[in-house]
């Protein structure tokens, strides 16, 4: 796609994973054809920046020679330690490959919505709760099996419990009835009545079920499994790295003989098969270079847009404003919340709600409280005052919070009308 600064490539692999020695090549590509800007994006894809139209051919010619295969189709998310994390009830990448093999088998293809999602979560620690979908699949137990929980369009409702004999072809009708709606349908367009009566042959009714959703652990540490094993999470500074620092990293990995690498949602990548001596020794490199290797880092809890100069929409300089939120008001960022800066109303790095939404604007910077990118703001502040509006929200945090508080519990129980004028004393 044309953002502000030349084409945008994004790709997942198809396996869900990468060598360390693929990933490199990818790094040096998007150095050699692109500005040598890489992203993960808040999905867990992969994205190259910087190109033109005359480098695509080479970038697409360096992916094959790599043997990197690409996923295409419909988009069938699973999380990002599947089959890996000890914590999940099932390995759902199995019933992944079941479905899309069923899709591709169609005599007819089905014209969906070309971003519509499917997420297949096994659960675990590192589950995708917090990422929207438009059908999501979500393992649970039963007593004497497991099932598959379906809902629809983000939603926490849930829709019909699936035995894992009927859940392909439960899909697939719910699937073959968005296409009837148009290749803009999505999961939100569903009627939930309909599909619970559709399903209802090959499903069992979840009266009273409720799934309670805890946020996922945060991608970057030191993570030990229930077996032992040791996974390093390294998450990318504001979604980005440029090409030679994470090929430095790369080169570590491979030298350490680090089995794979997995992309992951929340902008960053998961380095499997070493133990707990190597990983550490990769984690102090990958300090040194600029990456996110900590739980309790504070840009862990900030979601940036490209901002201004790589995307034509934005009228914010997102890194250069989180850098500022870091330092102004580090009293918002233990964990609770996230600060999500956007530089348009599009809100592309993160579509659901945040509790403090900053919206680049023609005149300065508008803050949403509780919402989307998109919603009418609570206040707004000019590009002047943007340091001492965060200043005051971090002040206002550390002069209101209880003992024990986090900063999302003060904040909400001050509302949105004090948070609004602490902002705009900026």
């Amino acid at each position: 796609m044309q953002t502000g600064d030349g084409l945008l490539v994004r790709l997942r692999p198809a396996t869900g994973s990468l060598t360390p020695a693929e990933l490199r090549v990818l790094a040096v590509a998007a150095e050699r054809f692109g500005n040598g800007i890489l992203e993960v994006t808040a999905r867990g894809n992969l994205q190259v920046r910087g190109l033109t139209a005359a480098d695509v051919a080479g970038l697409a010619s360096a992916i094959g020679e790599a043997g990197i295969g690409v996923a295409e189709g419909v988009a069938i998310e699973t999380p990002p330690l599947a089959g890996v994390d000890t914590d999940e009830i099932i390995d759902p990448r199995p019933l992944a490959l079941a479905l899309r093999e069923a899709i591709t088998a169609l005599d007819s293809p089905l014209k969906l919505a070309p971003k519509l999602s499917i997420i297949i979560d096994g659960g675990g620690r590192f589950h995708l709760d917090n990422i929207v979908a438009d059908l999501r699949l979500k393992a649970v137990k039963t007593d004497d099996d497991v099932a598959w929980l379906l809902s629809l369009g983000g939603t926490a409702r849930p829709v019909a419990l699936l035995d894992h004999r009927k859940v392909v072809p439960g899909l697939l009708a719910v699937l073959r009835r968005l296409a009837t709606m148009g290749d803009a349908a999505r999961g939100r367009d569903l009627d939930l009545e309909v599909i619970k009566t559709e399903l209802a042959g090959g499903a069992y009714q979840p009266t009273g079920l409720i799934l309670a959703t805890e946020p996922a652990m945060p991608v970057a540490g030191l993570h030990t499994l229930a077996d032992g094993a040791t996974v390093l999470g390294v998450g990318l500074a504001y979604a980005q790295a440029d090409a030679a620092s994470l090929t430095a990293l790369l080169r570590k990995a491979e030298e350490l003989a680090a089995a794979e690498i997995r992309l992951a949602p929340g902008h960053g990548l998961f380095v499997l098969g070493l133990d707990h001596e190597a990983a550490a020794i990769m984690q102090g490199l990958a300090f040194s270079l600029g990456f996110r290797i900590a739980p309790d880092d504070p840009r862990n809890h900030i979601a940036t847009c490209a901002g201004t100069g790589a995307c034509a929409s934005a009228l914010m300089e997102t890194k250069a404003v989180a850098r500022v939120v870091v330092d102004a008001a580090p009293e918002l960022l233990d964990g609770s919340l996230t600060v999500h800066l956007s530089g348009c109303p599009k809100g592309c790095a993160r579509p659901s709600s945040a509790e403090l939404t900053l919206v680049g604007a023609p005149s300065g910077y508008a803050l949403v409280v509780n919402g989307t990118a998109s919603v009418a703001p609570s206040a707004y502040t000019d590009a002047n005052g943007i340091k001492s509006a965060f200043a005051h929200l971090g002040a206002l945090v550390r002069e209101n919070k209880d003992a024990g508080e986090s900063a999302r519990s003060c904040l909400t129980r001050l509302g949105a009308a004090r948070i609004a004028a602490a902002f705009e004393q900026g």
